[in-house]
């Protein structure tokens, strides 16, 4: 079969396979758990585009998180904005944040730990300055008003969040898709392998990577953005707070990078994982952190390549052994 069908006829299924889930469960807590894994996945796929298939890793994917967050709540409130209509501009908002810090860090050639540097900084800058604005609320935050209904994008129950959680992960699984089986992608993932090699065949690492971080960007501030309607409430230390950082960076590495569904599959095993651990031993201060933690030092010692290498990385063990 065709590469690119195979792909499209996965996400299809993939898209049925949830929306079944949420219109025929009757649990609320079945629901929550589809809803808040979504997310993760939506935040995991983000930061896949850049870090996985661009290779730049960033340590302050939360800077279009808050951006996109922040952006959906003061659209509604200081403008009036549906939304509906707020949503695709938030991610536009997170995309141009994107588009700043990129053209300054790509522009100097900033790579690897410099880059992820930049990013944290940049987070970290932007936290401090939600902080000391009035129009964001300050330390206080803002708080959404409540309008329930689909027109306002706020539902009863979370099998509406569901559903719309869904549509924007099978649309950054399409973008991934694309940039799969593009000459874009190619030149993406040229870029990420050896980006003097990539020059040398006429490809423009500036501009490719630039492209990267916006889409990156723009989808993590879809993340910020459905935060905020689905919880009507956004202050510094959740937009711009590192622990949103770690767990897309941690899922993507986990499930593994640049592959289509490595993100998702990450993303579904922490927060898993979390739950169960919270259900366990409660509430604890950082136990999502601590577990982020383990199960990326396992990875990295045990699979490499994520757990959908894990049946290579396994096999090579065996054979070394043997050897």
């Amino acid at each position: 079969m065709n590469p690119l069908r195979r792909d499209l006829l996965q996400i299809a299924a993939f898209a049925v396979a949830v929306a079944a889930l949420a219109a025929f469960s009757g649990s609320g807590v079945v629901l929550n758990l589809a809803m808040m894994t979504l997310y993760a996945c939506l935040m995991a796929q983000a930061w896949n585009l850049l870090g996985g298939y661009g290779g730049q890793f960033s340590f302050g994917h939360a800077l279009f998180f808050g951006t996109g967050a922040y952006a959906q709540a003061l659209a509604q409130m200081s403008a009036g904005i549906n939304p509906w209509v707020a949503l695709p501009l938030a991610m536009l908002a997170a995309a141009a944040v994107g588009l700043f810090v990129g053209a300054l860090s790509f522009r100097y050639g900033l790579k690897g730990s410099y880059f992820a540097l930049v990013t944290l900084a940049f987070a970290e800058v932007f936290r401090i300055l939600a902080l000391s604005l009035q129009f964001t609320g300050g330390g206080v935050g803002l708080m959404v008003p409540l309008r329930q209904g689909a027109a306002n994008l706020q539902f009863a129950d979370r099998r509406g969040y569901v559903l719309v959680a869904l549509a924007l992960v099978v649309l950054a699984l399409l973008v991934t898709c694309w940039l799969r089986h593009s000459r874009f992608g190619a030149w993406l993932q040229a870029v990420r392998d050896n980006e003097d090699a990539a020059r040398a065949i006429g490809v423009n690492p500036f501009r490719v990577k630039l492209g990267a971080i916006c889409l990156s960007g723009a989808f993590m501030g879809a993340a910020g953005a459905f935060y905020v309607q689905v919880f009507q409430y956004i202050d510094p230390s959740i937009a711009y707070g590192s622990h949103t950082s770690v767990e897309a960076l941690v899922a993507a590495i986990v499930g593994g990078l640049g592959s289509l569904w490595g993100p998702v599959l990450g993303a579904l095993v922490l927060h898993l994982l979390a739950e169960g651990t919270r259900n366990l031993f409660g509430q604890l201060p950082g136990i999502n952190m601590v577990i982020y933690g383990s199960v990326l030092v396992l990875i990295v010692m045990f699979a490499p390549r994520g757990i959908l290498g894990l049946g290579q990385s396994v096999r090579s063990l065996w054979k070394g052994r043997r050897g």
